[in-house]
């Protein structure tokens, strides 16, 4: 092979692997949003649909012509630690009010192609009004009004709707604020990631006299059926092992081996899993990290990261990491003895974090912090003890560093 075909195939190989970490981090990428790295992914779309499929058992939808690309990600376990966020600037999650709005709005949308936010909350009035178990929406309360601006920048952000006229941040002040959508009715329909039609669940809620829990009702959504449901074969094991192995790896900061099924456990232990996860890692353009503990996948330039550790972005990642430090010199400790250390912070930086510089402060700063440790897999609380887990090794605080303080 030429020196020149050598380069063409090292970069398309590159391409596919940075696609591949864009999609990983953002989902849903637009042509608006971001045309360069649509167009990669277009240009790529049907390597990168083989990719999804084969390691991790995701759809790759790529439309040309509508301008985005949509992977659909289905998660093994259900898990709250990626919640929607709202787009104002507090980043604060959803709460279930807020995610309640997001779907009524979306069910609501999905009926014109055209609307205003008057229109669509009252709208949403009715559909409350005749949905059992949802409380009524009042537009007149300036927090229910916040609640439906949230749900609506988070459709904005993702494209669903587009401002034609007016902000939506005005409905804040105002119930009689004028805003003109147009709305794009496959992008709503393409926000939905489940396997199985949430109309289907409904209509078996409906005909059986006991249709579970809403746990059970839930996770009936994300049902896969190529992998054989209760009687799989010893193919259709397999295939979940890997599927659900990589996408472990790829959503979770680090999977630990204590933490594996059996069936992952066996399939990481085999030589085709071991060979497999390697291939996967390096056609995405990840480092794999393996060690007695457990897995870890490292992007080395941070595409695929939606967030990250250390960060000084928020005073929780601070307190994080100096609580860390802790935790690692100190072994397992009490949530007390975190909430003392945090108070400690606080008073050695007055003008820091002043969002916790009130009463209880420091139990909330060193709850946030704690959020953060076990999000990165970095920690667990069991009880009243608060432990690091093997990741943790992987920091240490400079002593030579101050917190710096708030402007």
């Amino acid at each position: 092979m030429s020196s020149l075909a050598n380069q063409l195939v090292r970069a398309e190989k590159e391409e596919i692997a940075r696609a591949i970490r864009t999609l990983l981090g953002r989902p849903l990428v637009s042509l608006q949003s971001d045309p360069a790295a649509f167009d990669l992914i277009r240009k790529r779309r049907q390597p990168l649909i083989q990719w999804f499929d084969y390691f991790c058992g995701w759809r790759l939808v790529v439309e040309p012509r509508q301008g985005y690309a949509r992977l659909v990600k289905i998660r093994t376990r259900p898990s709250a630690t990626r919640p929607a966020r709202r787009r104002r600037a507090t980043r604060a999650p959803f709460d279930r009010r807020r995610y309640t709005l997001f779907c009524l709005c979306a069910a609501e949308l999905l009926t014109s192609p055209v609307t205003t936010i008057g229109m669509l909350a009252q709208r949403v009035v009715q559909a409350a009004a005749v949905e059992a178990g949802v409380p009524a929406f009042d537009p007149v309360k300036a927090a229910e009004r916040a609640a439906l601006v949230d749900a609506l920048k988070l459709l904005e952000h993702h494209g669903a709707i587009t401002v034609m006229d007016g902000t939506t941040d005005s409905y804040l002040d105002d119930e009689d604020a004028k805003v003109l959508y147009r709305v794009d009715t496959t992008r709503v329909i393409r926000l939905l990631a489940a396997p199985v039609p949430p109309s289907r669940i409904a209509a078996r809620a409906a005909e059986e006299p006991d249709p579970g829990t809403l746990a059970e009702l839930t996770a009936a959504l994300t049902t896969e059926s190529r992998y054989g449901g209760d009687e799989p074969t010893e193919t259709q094991r397999n295939l979940w092992a890997r599927h659900s192995l990589i996408r472990r790896l790829l959503d979770e900061p680090v999977v630990y081996r204590a933490d594996l099924s059996g069936a992952e456990s066996d399939y990481a232990a085999s030589l085709t899993g071991r060979q497999i996860l390697r291939r996967a890692a390096e056609e995405a353009g990840f480092v794999l990290e393996e060690r007695a503990e457990g897995f870890l996948l490292v992007d080395p330039d941070g595409t695929a990261t939606d967030t990250r550790f250390p960060d000084d972005g928020s005073h929780a990642k601070v307190a994080a990491l100096l609580l860390l430090d802790l935790l690692v010199s100190a072994g397992p400790v009490t949530a007390r003895r975190l909430d003392a250390e945090a108070n400690g912070l606080l008073r050695r930086f007055p003008q820091w974090a002043k969002a916790y510089q009130s009463d209880g402060g420091g139990a909330r700063l060193a709850a946030d912090a704690l959020d953060v440790l076990t999000m990165f897999g970095l920690a667990r609380r069991t009880g009243d003890r608060v432990a690091a887990l093997p990741a943790a090794a992987r920091y240490r605080v400079d002593r030579g560093t101050a917190v710096q303080e708030d402007a």
